[in-house]
């Protein structure tokens, strides 16, 4: 009896890796990066307009390499919209070997700003977010015997400051349930979290309280690219079976 393959299923030799917020910043500099690897990169987000830019942008490298890029609509937000994009990319590729669960917002405010519609944007992008990915992916990684979860914090997680103590909770939240993670799964299964300092990046760009947003322009006055956490990541993704990276925190030599 022979075994129908998935349409388009990957080779064994590279991994078939989801990136969540992958339309800009971090998630885009990491999904190009994983391709010029040589990896089948799934792309998430709701700008599917970027998506597909960045699927032209890296087609040449996915040429030479053997790697691709398929840009797909997701909302982290939505869980049946998460469970159909992991099963959608089994679906196709036979398989997935890592989900780096990236998108994010940071829409900073002092508390007594009640800006309360923002933080609940926070808590179900950051937070929720996360939690969908981990319920889609989980059975999978536990029903093939392999995965990898790359969860995308922040230097927020392991510092709170004025302004950010709604975002700092809630990247506190993802490093925490990403290490109770590591603490539960088999260790078939890797766990990964990075947490980045000032990255260039659109995250500002959603900053609608006026004092939050002239600090900020402060605080980014010394940022990285978003390449230094693609490198992080490809790190992490490119170690033996055997070996967990479980943390990395990544920031400007001149943030202190």
């Amino acid at each position: 009896m022979t075994t129908q393959q998935p349409e388009n299923a990957a080779p064994a030799s590279r991994k078939v890796v989801l990136v969540t917020g992958a339309s800009s910043g971090i998630g885009a500099a990491v999904a190009a990066r994983l391709v010029t690897e040589g990896h089948q990169v799934v792309a998430g987000a709701r700008r599917t307009d970027r998506l597909q830019a960045l699927a032209q942008h890296t087609a040449e490298a996915a040429g030479r390499s053997g790697g691709g890029l398929q840009p797909v609509r997701l909302d982290v937000t939505d869980r049946a919209d998460v469970a159909a994009f992991v099963q959608a990319a089994r679906d196709r590729h036979g398989r997935v070997d890592v989900l780096i669960s990236n998108a994010g917002v940071m829409p900073l405010s002092r508390l007594d700003s009640l800006l309360v519609d923002e933080w609940d944007r926070m808590i179900d992008v950051n937070v929720r977010g996360l939690l969908h990915g981990i319920a889609a992916a989980l059975p999978v990684f536990t029903a093939q015997g392999s995965g990898h979860f790359v969860t995308l914090a922040s230097v927020g997680a392991h510092e709170v400051v004025p302004t950010g103590a709604v975002y700092c909770a809630t990247k506190y939240a993802a490093w925490a349930i990403t290490e109770g993670l590591r603490q539960e799964s088999d260790p078939s299964i890797r766990v990964t979290t990075i947490s980045p300092g000032v990255v260039t990046s659109e995250l500002a760009d959603t900053i609608t309280d006026a004092g939050a947003a002239d600090a900020m322009r402060t605080y980014r006055a010394h940022a990285i690219g978003p390449d230094a956490i693609a490198g992080a990541v490809s790190y992490a993704l490119a170690q033996p079976p055997d070996v967990d990276v479980n943390e990395i925190v990544v920031r400007p030599t001149r943030q202190r």
